[in-house]
This record gives C-alpha cells, structure tokens and sequence, in this order.
C-alpha cells in the first residue's frame, strides 16, 4: 500500500482529504480503483485510508483507518481485514484512529466521506464479480435509498414488494434509470436521491444514461408504464418506510470508563496503558496509551469484541481505536477536561486579544470565532421586563442590568443596505420564573412586530457574548441585587465591590462580587464603592488599558471622588470597608484547560417523543435540511437554526431542546451557554463564519433547481427513454427475481417522435430542465431593469424572473460600463473571485 500511487484528492465541505481503498482478495489487500470507491460488495470487506491534510496532530495530520464488514463477508476476511489495519497503523507511527465499520451501521465520519452516497451490491468475489465499469448497459436492478444525509443505496429484490411508502428506489435498467420517490419522503431524500442517481450515470454508465424522476405516479403515466413492464402490475397495497435508526443523547450520556474496574459518570483523562470507553452501547472506544505494550496495541480490536460479546451489544456496534496524542475529536469531547499535549495547565496569565473589527464582513469565519455580528456600531434598544410587561429603560441606564431582572436588548444593524435585528433576552440570576417566562413570551411578540427576522439570544447573567458587551461600548454592569431602581428595590449597600476586566469598548464587562477582601484579584482592577469615596484598586497584574476602562466605569457606578489605589499600597480604610484584610487570588490568574472543540452539527428530531440528534460529520452549508431544526454546538454557543419547513412543535421546542443536549452532554456542559436561534435565510455573520464558503443565495436558487426538476411535462423525453430501452429485452429472466412481468415493451411505447438532441440529461415525466449557467434574461420590456431595482436587493426584493446570482447581467449595456467602467464581455472574462469581489463593492453580489 505504501507503493500506491492512486490517491484521490477531494475538497468536501471544510478540510482537503486524500482517500485510499483497499479491498480484501483471496486474504490479499488489493488496491481499488477510484471510480470503485464508494461502492461496496456485501461479501467483502474494505479498507479506506483517509487523511485530512489541513488538520493536525502532535503526531502529523489527522489520519483515519476503517476496515468495513460486509454482512456476507467470511470470518476470514474478517480477521485479515482486521490484520491488515493493524500493519498500516504499524507502518504509520501508531498516529491514525481505527474504525470498524459493519455494514448499515456506519459511523457519520465513515459515510461523510461518500457524498454522493454509498452503494451496496450483491455478491463477492466468491461471485466473480467485476470492479465498477463504465460503459456498460446490460444492468437490471433495484436499489432502495435510505438516509437523509448521507445516503446508502441497497440493493433489493427486483419487486413490488421491495418498495415501501417512505423511502427512495432507483430502477436501474442500464441506459434509463428511473427514480421513484415515495409519497411520504421528503425533499432532501429526494435531492440525495437524484445525486446518487447523476453519480451511477456519470461514473457507471460514462454519463450516457437517462434519468426519469416518479414524484407522483398520476402525474407519470409514461415512466410507470416503463415500471409496470419489467416488475409487473403491483398487486398490494404499498407499506410505510421502516424508520432510520436513530442514536438518543440520552443514551450516548451514559459513559463508562473501563480499566480493571468501570467507573460511572464523565471521565478525566490519565496517562495509562489500555482503556475501553463505553458510550452507552452506542459505540465503544478503544483507548491506547503511550505505555501499551505492541500486544496490547495489536489486541485492540480483540478486547473491543470481547467486550461487546459480554455486555450483549449487537455484533454491528460500531468500534474505533485511539492512540495517546492522537486522539479524535468525538473521543475527547466525551471528557468534562481535555489537556492537550504541551497545553498549559493551573495558574497562567489569560491576555485580552484584540482584534480589527473592520475584517469581520471580509473574513466571516473571524467572525463566528470572535463572536461578532458586525462592529457593534447599530442601534440599540432595551426594556426591562415589569409586571410581565416591556418597559423602557432609560437611555442614562443603557448597559446596567440587575440581577433580580430580566431584559430585551433589541439592536440593529444594517446589512448590504437592509436592516438586520438581534432580540437579546437577558436573565438575571435571581429573576423569578414568571420573569424569565415573560421575557421570552415578549421576544415572541417584539419578534413578530420585526416580520419573525430577528436572530434570537438567551443570555444568562455573567455568560453574556463578546456582541452583548460590544454594543454597550464599555459600559456593561451588572448588579448582583436591585438598589440603584426604585421599583421593587431594597435598600442599597453602603458597601459594593465591582471587579472590572477588559481593555476596550469591545470587551469589558463589571460585575458586584461579594465586598470582602477574598474577593480581589491581582490581575484585574476592581472598584470600591464607599458613602464616601470610590476606590481604584489596581492589581499588579492588570494592564494601563484595563485601568483606562475601569476609571469610565467608576464614573457611571459612583458620583463620589475617585481614588486610585496600587496593590500593597492600600490605606487602612480601604481594608476597614471591606471587613478587614484577608487572603485572596495574588498569583497569575487562573485558567482552565482549554479544548480544542470543533464546531459539531446535528439534525434534530423529535418522532420518538424524546430530542434526539443524528451528528453531520464534516459538514457544509448543503448539510442544513429546509425540514429540520439544526444544532450547531460551537462550544462557546448554541446556535439553533430553523429551517422553513420545519414543524411547529420543533419550533416551540427549540430552547428545552438545547437545554437538554447540554444536560446530557458527556462533557458536563454548562446550562448558561448562550443559547442562538437562527432563522433560515437570516443567518449572521457569527452563524456563517463557520460554513466553508457560505452562499447567501443558496435557498433561492436550490429551491428553484429543484422545482424545475418536478416541473411542466415534457413528451418528447419521454419518447427518448423508450427508444433507449426498445433495445433492451425488459422480459428476460433476471439473476435476482425468478420472473419479470410484462410484454411487449415497444408496443406500449408512446408514439412521439425522437427528441433531437438525445444526449444524457435528468428528466421527470413532468419537467424540462435546463442547467445553462447563462440567466434567462427576463425584463420590463426594453431588455434590462434599472439600476434602482437591482442593486442591494434582497432575493425576496428582485423582480420575478431575475437570477440573484447574476443580478448585474439585468442590467442596461449603459449601466454596466457606467457601474463597472467596462463592458460585459471584459467582465465576464475576468476570473470568477474577481467579478464577485466588483459585484460586493457595487452592491450586486
């Protein structure tokens, strides 16, 4: 394997990937062709190589090793498949994590590799079957799509009975492959449907077949004729689609750690020799560390079967091997800690980063790490929740919140010329649970007013988001009690203590802690609020900007003189106010270990009654599903995005829903991480920044993709997949059904005349689809729009007919030059960054 030179590079989603497949011959490793991969024998087993060259380890970059199990394949091949994964880890430095993938049970990483979708075949070698071949016709089968994201494609018994209600089938007759979509599937599963169907075109058949699509069979009278004449009349009554398996996060919750004795709850790591990790049964992790002897290493597999066979889990549990500082990432966020090798650990000084907050719309992915919509320069607004009720806070009180409170911050902000808004609902710790459901009953209503677009945020008191504290420009502080208000209020302290950290407008934030010396910190400065004075007390180790941001603070909290005070050199007064000297935090600042987490993205369901979640692994902006709500677990924020046709009860349900995927998550995570709802086609900067190459355009135009794909009828097609199969003997025995109904194919063929340009194409009895990147120029009458109706408009803005991704070809010849300073043809000669880069300057993108 190390002498193969047909590695396969592939850009898919977010990361490069160089992919090598093996196959298990005769106990031979045989390298696969590439046009072989993502096709797989149910008597055989596979090896795939994957390695991601733009993420690294402490060992080189991240390296995955996957044997794959087909459900006929030997015990043999089995172990020597199992042999062989163990050699290439040998030859490889022991870096790559280890998979074993049984088929139908395949982990998300395992299929996110197959974009396209993953096809299963009968037969073996044992059969004689040959590797996949372009170019040849003389196929006849059946294969049921299941799946959403990532699709799997079976091969079934070519029958009727073979079909169901809920799922995909793609009749596969060599020069036609007919796509039937069953009545209760959605339209994602027939997207992915009709991708599998393009790629056995393209790769299969050498891009020389026909694609007929059965949306409803009334309305395909021509396509079900084809169906009936080679699987017979259908003589019962089509049953429901039997459910994806689907893992529960209540269940994968439930981890073990295993050495010589199980211990409950969120492990911590430590440095021993062979560990298995039990995530609930729903897969089992193999643990090796640096001290393992080559046995134990070797032996991995052995003990995770083993293991499976005494806790009585299925023989299909999926099964990955790790290694000491190799460790993959769905591995270590199962730890409540994970310190990295070289990490930092215990007391360290944490810097303020600053950032130039002008690269954010250039640079979206600085945006979602920062956490910043935009600069922080729109309009803001605030109420205060009282008797249920909004009420206005006023303007002097901008940024002072109370910890028996709760708030709305409405802000606004604009974007390519359009206004965009962000409800913050901000609950104080000690605000009562009538006021915490009152403040989110109110951002229903303020989100109504606002047409539903404004981007959703709960924020919990002293868990607020780097944009929370940029839009108060400095001033953000929050009082642990009422005592500045005189609604509801208790008397004030005499005595308050405020701890002020930041070094700009954009990050600082003061909270009241408890007015006792315990409370100081050497490396923030604090201020000490008196009936007489008000103290800077500066640490040592707190910078001149920190000092800066506290004296405008001291300003808004205090009216008193102010006194600025260096640490060691406090008057007794000072220590008199806070009861008296005690010890308190004088080292470098405490830091925790932090954890290197890569955003994760889950498809969120709720048909069995409780929330569960299938993970999408490497994901891209395709991956978020119109039908589904989506979690994206950035670490630091929950972000819920609400797909359009998403249903009502997943709607209402979003915020419990992400309650509970963080009091489930193995990692102990915090309840008090902001939670983000974001709507489908309002998406901010701190939502997109995580999607590689994100397309503002892609709603609009996939839906009108796939609109035309189910569109206006079109008979002469239909005359050219007849004419392709007249060739073909539909009533022949085939080798997986004992007969074929139906006779006399030509005879029941339409009499239309041959479509003239009878190339490969995708067609649906009731469409006519054409994939020309030039826009159909649809106009006002004298063949261009104005400038006016084009420029900075949103999809829903733009005059019927006009491509929103070619908004500048609807111009006048005249506007063109005037807006660009050159002609049409010069600019479309330009390469494509360029135009788009002049398109965002003119407001055209």
């Amino acid at each position: 394997y190390t002498g193969y030179a047909g590695m396969w590079g592939n850009q898919s989603g977010r990361q490069k990937h160089i992919w090598l497949g093996f196959q298990i011959t005769k106990m031979k490793m045989v390298p696969l062709p590439e046009k072989a991969y993502g096709t797989f024998f149910e008597g055989d087993c596979y090896i795939i190589l994957h390695v991601s060259t733009e993420t690294k380890t402490s060992n080189g970059f991240t390296t995955d090793l996957h044997f794959w199990i087909g459900k006929d394949s030997s015990q043999d091949e089995q172990g020597a498949a199992a042999f062989y994964v163990t050699q290439m880890d040998n030859q490889l430095g022991g870096s790559p994590v280890q998979h074993r993938e049984a088929q139908g049970y395949e982990s998300e990483t395992f299929k996110s590799y197959f974009r396209k979708g993953i096809i299963y075949k009968r037969g073996g070698v044992a059969s004689g079957f040959k590797h996949v071949e372009t170019n040849v016709y003389n196929v006849k089968r059946l294969l049921q799509v299941k799946g959403k994201k990532h699709v799997s494609a079976t091969e079934v018994d070519l029958s009727w009975d073979s079909f169901n209600k809920g799922d995909v089938f793609l009749l596969d007759l060599g020069k036609v492959l007919i796509q039937w979509n069953g009545p209760e599937c959605n339209n994602a599963e027939k997207s992915r449907g009709m991708a599998l169907a393009r790629s056995i075109r393209d790769g299969e058949r050498g891009g020389r077949a026909q694609i007929g699509i059965i949306d409803n069979e009334k309305d395909s009278p021509d396509l079900m004729q084809i169906m009936k004449t080679v699987l017979g009349e259908r003589r019962r009554e089509l049953q429901s689609a039997t459910p994806d398996m689907k893992a529960d996060e209540l269940q994968k919750a439930n981890v073990r750690l295993y050495h010589l004795e199980a211990a409950r709850g969120s492990p911590k790591r430590r440095i021993l020799d062979c560990h298995i990790l039990d995530q609930g049964g729903f897969k089992i992790y193999v643990w090796r560390g640096t001290d393992s002897s080559k046995e134990e290493k070797e032996a991995a597999f052995k003990r995770a079967l083993g293991f499976i066979q005494a806790k009585g889990y299925p023989a299909t549990t999926n099964i990955e091997v790790v290694n000491d500082y190799a460790e993959s990432a769905m591995f270590k966020q199962l730890f409540q800690k994970w310190i990295e090798k070289d990490e930092t650990q215990g007391l360290a000084k944490v810097d303020q980063v600053k950032f130039d907050v002008a690269q954010l719309h250039a640079r979206p992915e600085l945006a979602a790490e920062q956490r910043m919509a935009d600069d922080a320069s729109g309009k803001v607004e605030v109420w205060r929740i009282e008797e249920r009720e909004m009420q206005p806070v006023d303007l002097k009180m901008y940024g002072q919140f109370y910890g028996g409170d709760c708030y709305l911050v409405l802000y606004t902000y604009l974007k390519s010329g359009r206004p965009h808004y962000i409800i913050y609902m901000w609950q104080g710790r000690h605000a009562s649970v009538d006021e915490v459901t009152a403040c989110a009953l109110n951002a229903i209503e303020l989100d109504k007013k606002y047409g539903g677009e404004p981007v959703q945020v709960r924020v919990t008191m002293g868990k607020e988001p780097p944009h929370f504290l940029a839009i108060f420009k400095g001033i953000l502080i929050i009082y642990e009690v009422r005592g500045l208000e005189p609604v509801k209020s208790e008397p004030e302290p005499t005595i308050r203590l405020f701890q002020v950290r930041g070094t700009d407008e954009f990050n600082t934030k003061t909270i009241e802690v408890p007015a006792r010396a315990s409370s100081l910190n050497s490396n923030d400065v604090f201020l000490l609020k008196t009936t007489q004075v008000c103290y800077l007390w500066c640490g040592k180790g707190c910078s001149g900007d920190e000092r800066e941001m506290a004296k405008t603070v001291a300003d808004i909290i205090s009216r008193h003189d102010k006194q600025t005070i260096l640490e060691g050199q406090e008057p007794a007064e000072f220590w008199v106010a806070l009861g008296g000297k005690a010890p308190y935090a004088n080292n470098k600042r405490l830091q925790e270990p932090t954890m290197r987490y890569e955003p994760r993205l889950f498809e969120c369901s709720n048909q069995t009654g409780r929330f569960i979640m299938t993970e999408i692994v490497d994901f891209c902006q395709d991956d978020l599903d119109e039908d589904d709500v989506m979690l994206l677990d950035t670490w630091d924020e929950i972000f819920l995005w609400i797909g359009k046709a998403s249903n009502a009860y997943e709607r209402s349900e979003t915020i419990t829903a992400a309650k509970e995927y963080l009091k489930t998550h193995p990692a102990g995570r915090d309840l008090a991480i902001p939670i983000v709802i974001v709507k489908q086609g309002l998406e901010p900067l701190t939502f997109t920044g995580w999607f590689n190459a994100w397309d503002p355009y892609k709603w609009s135009v996939s839906s009108c993709v796939f609109t035309a794909l189910a569109g206006s009828h079109c008979a002469k097609r239909s005359s050219c997949i007849w004419q392709d199969l007249n060739n073909a003997n539909l009533n022949k025995k085939n080798a997986n059904t004992t007969s074929v109904a139906g006779s006399g194919a030509a005879s029941a063929s339409p009499k239309y005349k041959p479509h003239p340009n009878n190339n490969s194409s995708s067609y649906n009895s009731t469409s006519n689809y054409s994939d020309d990147n030039s826009p159909s120029l649809v106009t006002n009458g004298n063949g261009a729009y104005s400038r006016e109706v084009l420029i900075n408009k949103t999809v829903d803005e733009l005059p019927e007919g006009v491509d929103p991704t070619k908004k500048e070809y609807y111009l006048s010849d005249a506007d063109f030059h005037d807006i660009f300073g050159k002609s049409k043809d010069e600019f479309y000669q330009m390469p494509k960054w360029k135009q788009q880069n002049e398109k965002k300057q003119y407001g055209l993108f």
